[in-house]
C-alpha cells in the first residue's frame, strides 16, 4: 500500500544511485525515474541533485527524508502487527553492526532466529557507531550494535563490558612482563580506526598521556593488526575483536582495565514493532547464555 515513490525515494537515498536503486526494487531504472519526479511533482521540489558520479540529496529532499522514511516504517509496523494478529510472524528486521559484531555474533543470532521465525527477514548493515546511531534515528535500520557516545535520543539496552587490550609486534615484552605501562608506551606510535578515537578508546589513550602526534589511523581491524606485525606501531582493540588474531603479534592487558560496553540501539517507534521486539529479546537472551557475568575479558 506504500506509494513507490516513496520506496523509490527511500532506495536512491540508500544506493546513491537509480540505477542500483532499480536493482534493488527489481524494477528498471526508467521506473524510478518516473516515480522520483512524480514525487517532485507532488511537493514542488526537486529532492535530488543528478551528476555524473551519482545523485545526492537537496536540502529540501534532505529535509523530508526522515517524513518520508516514517511512512515507510509506520507502513511496515501496521504490515507486522496485523501479521503478528493473525499468527503469520511475519516482517523485516534491519539490523545495524560494526565489523566484530557481524563476525562474531550475528551468524549465530540470525541463524538460531529464522530457525524460530523462517517468515522474518533479517538484512545487515555493517557501519561505524556513529552511522548506526544515526540510522537507527532515522529508522532506516531497526536495531543497531554500537558503543559510547551515543548522542542520539535512543533507547539504549547494554549487553556487554568488552575488555581492551593492546596489541604489540611479537618481539615486544613490557617492562613487568605482564601488563602494559605508562612507561611501556613513551616514545611509542598507537595505530587504530579513526571511529575509535573517541568513547572508550580515546579514555585509554588519555590515562597512558597518548598524544595525537602518537597516532596513525587504519581502515578496519586486521589493516591495524597487519601494520602491528610490520612493527609500525602498537594497536588497540577489544576482546570482542581478537578472535582471528595472526602470528607476529602479541595481545597484553593495561595495567589498569578498561572495557568498551556494547549497546543496542532502537528508536522508539521501530521498537513497537512484532517483529523487532522477537529479535530484540532474541539478541538478549544470546548475550545472557553466551556471557552470563556480562563482560568479555
Amino acid at each position: 500500500m506504500i506509494s513507490f515513490a516513496y520506496r523509490a525515494f527511500s532506495a536512491v537515498v540508500q544506493e546513491k544511485s537509480f540505477y542500483k536503486a532499480a536493482k534493488l526494487l527489481d524494477v528498471t531504472p526508467s521506473a524510478i525515474s518516473h516515480a522520483i519526479n512524480q514525487l517532485e511533482k507532488f511537493l514542488g521540489f526537486s529532492v535530488f541533485i543528478r551528476n555524473r558520479s551519482g545523485v545526492k540529496l537537496t536540502a529540501d529532499g534532505n529535509a523530508v527524508m526522515p517524513i518520508i522514511q516514517d511512512i515507510i516504517n509506520t507502513q511496515h509496523r501496521l504490515e507486522q502487527e496485523a501479521a503478528n494478529i493473525t499468527g503469520l510472524n511475519a516482517g523485516s528486521v534491519r539490523l545495524g553492526a560494526f565489523s566484530s559484531v557481524c563476525i562474531n555474533w550475528l551468524p549465530q543470532i540470525i541463524s538460531s532466529f529464522r530457525a524460530q521465525y523462517p517468515d522474518i527477514l533479517i538484512t545487515v548493515d555493517q557501519d561505524s557507531y556513529d552511522d548506526i546511531s544515526n540510522d537507527a534515528k532515522l529508522g532506516t535500520i531497526d536495531i543497531g550494535f554500537t558503543c559510547d557516545p551515543i548522542i542520539e535520543k535512543l533507547i539504549k539496552v547494554p549487553l556487554v563490558k568488552d575488555q581492551i587490550y593492546c596489541i604489540t609486534p611479537n618481539d615486544f615484552i613490557p617492562i613487568n612482563g605482564k601488563t602494559i605501562t605508562i612507561e611501556d608506551v613513551k616514545h611509542q606510535s598507537f595505530i587504530l580506526q579513526r571511529s575509535d578515537y573517541y568513547g572508550d578508546t580515546k579514555k585509554v589513550l588519555d590515562r597512558y598521556n597518548v598524544t595525537n602526534t602518537a597516532l596513525q589511523f587504519s581502515i578496519d581491524d586486521q589493516s591495524m593488526l597487519a601494520m602491528v606485525k610490520s612493527k609500525l606501531g602498537m594497536g588497540i582493540l577489544p576482546k570482542l575483536a581478537l578472535t582471528n588474531v595472526p602470528n607476529g603479534v602479541k595481545v597484553y592487558p593495561f595495567d589498569q582495565k578498561y572495557y568498551r560496553t556494547i549497546y543496542l540501539v532502537i528508536n522508539s517507534i521501530q521498537i513497537k514493532t512484532p517483529a523487532t521486539r522477537r529479535m530484540l529479546n532474541h539478541i538478549k537472551e544470546f548475550i545472557q547464555k553466551r556471557y552470563p557475568t556480562g563482560i568479555l575479558e
